[in-house]
């Protein structure tokens, strides 16, 4: 009996060490999945921080666009007021018009010479 006992422990003792050494195996093949899917997550967050960076600098450049565009709109306005307002000035300093004798009164000198 003792002979079945050893072979008996002998083969519990070897099935254990193949465990082991796939429990290895296992743990290896988990690491690298574990690594690989770091890489992806790395590289996902490294994409979405690129994304985030050209969306913020793209709603930087529409602010400066939209406030040249507000800027330049403003000074024409300001300008055309500007325009209008020497116009109004021009048009209320403008010199009377000279007194012309009227048609008959010049007619009238004439024949009393």
């Amino acid at each position: 009996m003792n002979k079945y006992v050893s072979v008996f422990f002998a083969a519990a003792l070897a099935l254990a060490l193949t465990a082991c050494g796939d429990n290895g195996k296992a743990a290896a093949d988990a690491k690298a999945a574990a690594d690989k899917a770091a890489a992806t997550a790395k590289e996902a967050s490294d994409k979405a921080a690129a994304a985030a960076k050209d969306a913020g600098n793209a709603a930087a450049q529409a602010a400066t666009d939209a406030a040249k565009a507000g800027g330049t709109a403003a000074m024409d306005s300001a300008k055309g007021s500007m325009d209008a307002a020497k116009d109004s000035m021009k048009a209320q300093t403008a010199p009377a018009p000279a007194a012309t004798p009227s048609p008959d009164q010049s007619k009238s000198d004439s024949t009393k010479k």
